[in-house]
């Protein structure tokens, strides 16, 4: 069993590895994070608690999501963004106008469109 004090410690270690101030990209993010993620993941491989590995998986992606966010940073480049990755325009410029920060627009359903799960897998981010 994962104790929730390993919980606590995985996510500041990802919250040290993915900083929103680096100026990375997702694939120079995504590179450390993968080293770590596949060592928790041996670890604690054979949990009986896969409810807490999937809830640990849709986490990393929404901070992954946050980081994007914060990195586009004006309100035309994430405009553009959103519309090059497929979202609806009425969809994009609510997304754009939200006074939201970051963590609360990084669980949108624009950045679920602009940003899959499936893009995460095709750039090497491990399942948990």
């Amino acid at each position: 069993m994962v104790s929730p004090d390993a919980v606590k410690r995985f996510k500041v270690r990802v919250r040290e590895l993915t900083g929103r101030n680096t100026g990375r990209s997702l694939e120079q993010l995504i590179q450390p994070l993968k080293r770590y993620l596949m060592g928790w993941k041996s670890y604690y491989g054979m949990n009986e608690w896969p409810s807490i590995m999937r809830e640990l998986n849709g986490w990393i992606r929404r901070r992954l999501r946050s980081v994007l966010w914060k990195q586009w940073k004006t309100g035309s480049k994430r405009y553009k963004e959103l519309r090059r990755r497929d979202v609806r325009k009425d969809l994009a410029a609510r997304t754009v106008g939200s006074s939201h920060k970051q963590w609360r627009i990084s669980n949108s359903p624009a950045l679920s469109i602009a940003l899959p799960n499936q893009l995460f897998i095709k750039l090497g981010l491990p399942e948990l």
